[in-house]
């Protein structure tokens, strides 16, 4: 089999049929995206040995951390959608433009988002609340913020990758990534003694290791499909367009995410106190897990719309958009019956030794009512990745917005401060504002498809 053949069979699944499309691309992101956030919750359960105290400063950093995993994600879905579409048009020279202009905007941006996390860095995490723990944090985020390049470049590429229909090679490199970062963080947290700056050592390290193995992909073992060289390189404004359309507003939408977990967390300090924030950081770790298969459904839907709306197969678009969220509402409910039933030993992991331990029972109490929302992530993040993929960027920057910012946070505030439910309430405020939100797009996203396949029949 010759490099062409095989390097074109991504291409071949995503414009085929649908359903099987989004196994094809779903089933290595289930797995690289479990493995990501089992790292995180290790992560957690590391840090959490070196008390209460680390594990919420730690956790008023994941807010930042989230912004920088957002804009490469963010990246990474501009230039799937935007590369797709352009093999779905058969135009693959456009698309090897398309990757190399991904590359040079992540590189500029990479380097405004640094240079502005160091010079407000301390001002931002006080602005938090993190108060008496401002020390561990700004240990743990000084160093994430300096290697803001290696989390924002690593996602982009990954979006190269799954433009191309290749979620394979994404998950090895996520794979390893992540358990060479598991590896290393009781090195350095323990063994070398390093602590919190350990744990952000230990980041960088295997998001260095996994950018340099992404370039031996493209640039010295060259088997890709697509070929971001730089001899393929012509500036055009309407790719960068493209990409930017989608994979900026997708920035947003995921930074407006880390901007509601960071008002979230100083409504928590405002209601309860920093141990809120640890039981709010370390829980939420749990719910990214649990979630995982339905963000790899949503993320493969991109390219597998991408693809058909470059060819204008519309009505394959309408049945993946509905195959995913029936997928995805099953796993939706299975997420939330094993967190529901096992909340006790999961929160035994994390809450093992001294100060820590404090905060078994609200943890318990967090995990068992989060799960509610789980199954209407199921049809309303997908829904909302039907847009990125029909380069609808700003309406589902939109909907994140009025999910999380708007519904979200004004719920929590109602439940939690003027009707006294404190934290509790907070938690509630979380569920009612995604409920609400996710059944408007769902319904949104149905009703966009349906207008693009009657505008290619007219």
């Amino acid at each position: 089999m010759n490099d062409n053949i095989k390097n074109s069979q991504g291409v071949d699944s995503i414009l085929g049929d649908p359903k099987k499309a989004l196994w094809k691309m779903s089933i290595p992101l289930i797995i690289s995206l479990f493995i990501t956030s089992l790292y995180s919750v290790i992560d957690a359960i590391w840090v959490s040995g070196l008390g209460a105290d680390a594990l919420a400063g730690v956790g008023f950093v994941s807010p930042i951390f989230i912004a920088l995993m957002g804009i490469g994600n963010g990246l990474g879905a501009g230039s799937a959608s935007a590369l797709s579409k352009y093999i779905g048009e058969e135009n693959r020279q456009k698309a090897n433009n398309g990757a190399i202009h991904t590359i040079f905007i992540t590189l500029i941006i990479s380097v405004i988002a640094t240079i502005m996390l160091l010079i407000f860095l301390n001002d931002i995490l006080l602005g938090m609340g993190a108060g008496s723990t401002i020390g561990y944090a700004m240990d743990y985020g000084v160093i994430l913020s300096l290697g803001s390049i290696l989390v924002i470049l690593s996602n982009a590429l990954y979006g190269v990758l799954r433009g191309e229909g290749d979620a394979s090679r994404t998950m090895y490199a996520m794979l390893f990534s992540s358990i060479l970062n598991m590896v290393l963080d009781p090195i350095f947290i323990y063994g070398l003694n390093l602590g919190v700056k350990g744990a952000a050592i230990a980041t960088l390290i295997s998001l260095l290791l996994v950018n340099i193995i992404l370039f031996y992909w493209f640039y010295v073992k060259k088997d890709t499909y697509l070929k971001p060289f730089l001899s393929n390189y012509r500036f055009s404004k309407s790719i960068s367009i493209d990409i930017l359309k989608v994979g900026l507003p997708a920035s947003l939408e995921l930074i407006n995410n880390a901007l509601f977990a960071a008002l979230f967390s100083l409504l928590l300090v405002v209601v309860a106190s920093t141990d809120a924030v640890a039981v709010y950081s370390t829980g939420w770790r749990v719910v990214t897990i649990a979630t995982t298969p339905i963000i790899a459904i949503a993320t493969a839907l991109i390219s597998v719309v991408g693809a058909n709306y470059g060819a204008k197969k519309y009505d394959e678009i309408l049945v993946a958009h509905r195959y995913s969220m029936k997928i995805a509402i099953l796993f939706g409910f299975i997420a939330a019956m094993v967190v529901y039933l096992f909340a006790p030993q999961i929160v035994s992991v994390f809450a093992y030794t001294g100060t820590s331990t404090r905060l078994t029972p609200p943890l318990i109490a967090f995990l068992s009512v989060i799960v509610i929302y789980f199954p209407t992530m199921g049809y309303g993040c997908t829904s909302t990745f039907v847009f990125q993929g029909t380069g609808n960027g700003i309406t589902a920057m939109f909907q994140t917005i009025l999910r999380e910012t708007v519904f979200t946070l004004a719920f929590a505030i109602l439940l939690a401060i003027v009707l006294g439910y404190g934290e509790y309430g907070a938690w509630w405020g979380i569920i009612l504002g995604e409920i609400v939100v996710n059944t408007i797009t769902m319904v949104w996203a149905d009703l966009h498809i349906k207008r693009l396949i009657k505008s290619n029949k007219e």
